[in-house]
């Protein structure tokens, strides 16, 4: 993989209280922040070759990418924290993101007002989808493959509270008024991928569409082949095909 313009950043999140690295590869073109799936570090992306599936838009100044860490073992997918402290600490990541991550990527594309687009698949669609959701005036577009958007049946049991709720997706959106809801519907652009072979969960998927139709916010929902199975093969084809959706 010959990259342009691979640069490892980093620094101590005051959000987190912890430090959170960033890698950004490329010089110019359409900025795209990268969750990685699971519990997975910054460079997950790059060792399992999803930035090498589009080094040319990336060396071509068509899109910059910009890649960070999860907090997912720290949060969700720590079974031994109680729900209500999952959720502060998804709040907390939310604010790293959105008052560190997103001032970064706007200063290094020195561009203060950019609007930046999200990507991921598997719990990174999940973050990617939830990433633009809430925040529209910030971020304009998300590619979310093969990705969930309801923690309900497995990760809330039975719990909700405000971080419980504005951080799932299917339920904040089925009740969004107002500015973010007119942002949505005009200004955003939606991919939502998935395949339907073994692992893939397309339901998940349906549903998230059935919640932004209902709302009257454009996108796609893409359904892959029975074939498609919830793995990076799939996923180093989806990502280059959505950005030449996308237009960029």
């Amino acid at each position: 993989m010959d990259l342009d313009r691979r640069i490892i950043d980093g620094w101590h999140s005051p959000s987190l209280g912890q430090e959170m690295p960033i890698v950004s590869y490329g010089h110019w073109g359409h900025p795209i922040l990268l969750f990685p799936t699971a519990a997975a570090d910054f460079l997950e992306n790059e060792r399992f070759g999803l930035v090498g599936a589009i080094a040319p838009m990336i060396n071509g100044g068509r899109v910059r990418l910009f890649s960070i860490n999860s907090i997912n073992n720290q949060s969700w997918m720590d079974k031994s924290l109680p729900v209500p402290e999952q959720a502060r600490r998804q709040a907390l990541y939310n604010r790293y993101i959105e008052d560190e991550v997103v001032p970064y990527i706007r200063t290094v594309c020195q561009s203060q007002d950019l609007r930046i687009a999200t990507a991921g698949a598997s719990f990174g669609g999940f973050h990617a989808a939830n990433t633009l959701f809430r925040r529209p005036d910030l971020f304009d577009a998300v590619i979310a493959m093969s990705g969930f958007y309801d923690l309900d049946a497995d990760y809330l049991r039975g719990y909700s509270d405000d971080n419980v709720y504005f951080n799932n997706p299917v339920w904040y959106l089925s009740n969004l008024e107002g500015p973010n809801l007119h942002l949505l519907r005009n200004t955003c652009k939606i991919h939502v991928l998935t395949g339907q072979g073994a692992y893939e969960a397309p339901q998940a998927s349906r549903t998230l569409s059935d919640v932004l139709h209902r709302k009257g916010i454009p996108h796609f929902l893409d359904m892959w082949g029975h074939d498609v199975n919830h793995d990076w093969p799939w996923w180093r084809k989806m990502l280059p095909y959505s950005i030449d959706l996308m237009g960029w």
